[in-house]
């Protein structure tokens, strides 16, 4: 998951944001910009640590929850005064420099300040930095608002179009059309009465949206399991859980303590407790959240000409219309259905057999709290993985060792890690990025890894300081980006051990820092991750593919006890079963994108009724009575709207480019490796995705590889 800077959501009136690979995550994009940087310099945020420096990054972090919010006041001064600026000129006097310059050059300083004052909400130890991050983000979203309504500086965009046809840079001309299609899409061209209604339907969304995310930031439930409820999970996991004075174990849900458990516990009731918990966060609160925006954005198409809020967001994407997306995901489903009957067959085999030999009730139905206990038991058997042996082959230091060599192999890249530099708190690593064969620096990336409370949940990469060139001096701005997740912690006996799903999710947002870093986009708006939001994951979801090929497999893995390598039998079994549970897994991908587009095609929605109504006809497996995923499906309220769908869309081209080119030339191979980031990673959002990709391919893409990796025969096409 990527997350972007909210400085689009001035303009497109969604947060760009990206999820996490595999799991449901929450929104958070954010970029701003640094004109105040007095206030960072002063104290050191660790005396005892020797700062380095970092040239050309801009982020300081030694700032307090005051400075948050009088920065905040600044940044909306200094940005209102170029606005005005532009606003204000005469038709006959508009020129590059005073209306392109003056906007991109203030794109780039505001979404440096800004995303280091929204940042810290998602990250922040300290609970009055995070509540002072949200209420500058909400007070700069609504700012946002009102600049994304400015008609003075539509109007004068306009008259700059009319007057410099055909005199303008391919990207400044990109540049120039996307602002007025987005002021277009604001209403801009539209009545006054028409335009207010807009812009306080906007600011009511951008406040729901930012309540939405602290709701799920802030959540912090826990369960209480004796032992023996939790009877399979692995005895150190067990072990090492806080107790109550009573001696139960204390099960938070977030990600490092729910899914071992869901995976492993045998005890139906536990399970059923924990998914029902899991399913019900943010329950009240969010549900009535979703469903006013869900009502808010059709308001908005409406207003606009669009027949449904669907409508108006594929109108900027790949696949352009709704039209095109249901047959995607319906054709899809159709083919995995004999897939998922076969898996859920030998679900029930092995739940009657379980029940039989514990003593378990046997229902004869698997239901949602049984999906992830019964697919980790068929790839023990089947496939003979057994995922607790196997991360004691993937310690975190060996993993983020082999992960960087591989990238920096690939990509002809170099890093080095800035030991002693200011950062949020102190586990927190950064390393700068320069290119192997000129030197040339890119950039810098921040590893935070480790979950604790008040932090993002889940895992996503924040685009902090975009890629772009300033158009007043023409130097250019180094980029910079943050990878957060919430792996395995250390234990008092123990360094911090993968799951393997850990390591592919860090390949895979690792990817997004690339995809940031190596862009070269002159503007702001098309730095790094900024492509088409349903080809946004494909370059990242291409590098999982690393996870699944023995030579890099043993680049980033060693018992964490010996050092020795996975054995070759375990290595044969894991990657064998990769298309274990294809069926189920990804109809549940297609049950969200579905559910998604559902509810922003109709206006008005019961969610939860929606929800469990197609889990149970594309699933197949009903949803929890009284449970709605969808109050913590941080994607619908954190610019994934809509856009859900995006996740198999793009792994269509994600598959064919493996295919195509790493597969066959191989995967190690610096030639197709420096093809990749030219063709790929270096445009940003510059161009087209349907252009990147016949540059990298030299053909239109095609869904065969896609087929092939889901298990599905290609003839059905």
């Amino acid at each position: 998951m990527a997350l972007q800077s909210k400085l689009f959501y001035i303009r497109t009136s969604f947060v760009l944001v990206r999820l996490s690979r595999k799991f449901l995550t929450k929104p958070v994009a954010n970029q701003l910009s640094s004109s105040l940087q007095r206030v960072c310099i002063s104290r050191p945020f660790f005396t005892s640590r020797v700062i380095m420096a970092a040239p050309g990054n801009r982020m300081c972090w030694d700032f307090t929850a005051t400075d948050i919010a009088k920065r905040a006041d600044q940044l909306i001064m200094k940005t209102k005064a170029v606005y005005d600026g532009v606003g204000d000129l005469k038709a006959e006097n508009v020129t590059y420099k005073n209306v392109i310059q003056s906007l991109a050059d203030n794109d780039c300083d505001y979404a440096v300040e800004r995303n280091m004052l929204d940042f810290c909400q998602h990250v922040f130890p300290n609970k009055e930095m995070r509540e002072a991050s949200v209420e500058a983000d909400k007070k700069l979203s609504e700012f946002d608002v009102e600049t994304s309504m400015r008609q003075d500086v539509f109007k004068s965009l306009l008259a700059f179009q009319e007057r410099n046809k055909g005199d303008l840079k391919p990207e400044a001309k990109r540049y120039l059309e996307r602002q007025i299609k987005l002021g277009k899409r604001n209403g801009l061209h539209l009545s006054k009465d028409i335009q207010d209604k807009i812009k306080d339907i906007k600011k009511r969304m951008s406040d729901l949206c930012i309540d939405y995310n602290k709701n799920l930031n802030e959540e912090n439930t826990i369960l209480e399991f004796t032992e023996e409820e939790l009877a399979g999970v692995a005895e150190d996991f067990v072990k090492n859980l806080e107790k109550t004075e009573a001696g139960k174990c204390k099960v938070t849900l977030k990600y490092p303590h729910y899914f071992p458990c869901m995976k492993k516990a045998r005890n139906p009731e536990t399970r059923k407790r924990l998914e029902t918990a899991f399913n019900s966060r943010c329950l009240k609160e969010n549900t009535a959240i979703l469903e006013e925006l869900v009502e808010l954005r059709q308001k908005k198409a409406d207003l606009l000409g669009f027949p449904t809020h669907s409508a108006f967001v594929l109108d900027m994407r790949m696949a352009k219309k709704p039209e095109a997306v249901k047959p995607f995901l319906a054709d899809l489903a159709v083919k995995l259905q004999p897939l998922k009957e076969k898996e859920i067959k030998l679900f029930l085999e092995y739940k009657e057999e379980e029940c039989k030999k514990y003593g378990y009730k046997f229902d004869g139905k698997i239901n949602m709290w049984d999906m992830r206990y019964y697919m980790n038991m068929t790839e023990e058997k089947v496939y003979a993985v057994d995922h607790d042996k196997l991360k004691d082959y993937f310690p975190m230091d060996v993993v983020t060792k082999g992960l960087l060599e591989i990238y920096q192999e690939l990509l002809s890249l170099k890093f080095e890690e800035i030991p002693g530099t200011k950062v949020w708190t102190e586990d927190v690593k950064l390393y700068s990025v320069k290119d192997s064969a000129s030197g040339e620096l890119l950039g810098y990336f921040y590893l935070d890894l480790f979950p604790r409370e008040g932090k993002f949940g889940h895992a996503a990469v924040f685009d902090l300081q975009p890629g772009c060139v300033k158009i007043a001096d023409g130097s250019r701005q180094l980029a910079v980006a943050a990878m957060v997740a919430n792996f395995t912690k250390p234990l008092p006996d123990k360094p911090s051990l993968l799951t393997f799903d850990e390591v592919e999710t860090y390949f895979h947002e690792f990817g997004h820092v690339m995809h940031q870093l190596c862009a070269k986009a002159e503007f702001t708006m098309f730095s790094g991750t900024s492509v088409e939001r349903d080809f946004v994951e494909a370059p990242s979801q291409m590098l999982e593919n690393w996870c699944w090929d023995k030579e890099p497999l043993n680049r980033m893995s060693a018992h964490y006890k010996d050092k020795k390598p996975i054995p070759n039998d375990m290595l044969d079994s894991l990657v064998k079963s990769r298309k274990a549970n294809a069926g189920v897994f990804n109809l549940r991908q297609i049950l969200l994108g579905t559910f998604d587009q559902r509810i922003h095609t109709c206006g008005k929605a019961d969610t939860a009724k929606v929800l469990a109504d197609l889990s149970k006809e594309i699933l197949g497996i009903p949803a929890t009575p009284d449970t709605n995923m969808s109050a913590a499906f941080g994607h619908l309220a954190g610019g994934y709207d809509a856009q859900y769908y995006g996740y198999l869309w793009s792994e269509v081209f994600s598959m064919d480019m493996f295919y195509s080119r790493f597969k066959k030339e191989g995967i190690m191979n610096p030639k197709v490796g420096q093809d990749y980031r030219k063709w790929i990673l270096q445009p940003g959002g510059s161009i087209d995705a349907a252009d990147m990709l016949k540059n990298f391919l030299g053909r239109e893409p095609n869904e065969e590889a896609f087929l092939i990796s889901k298990g599905l025969n290609t003839q059905e096409k």
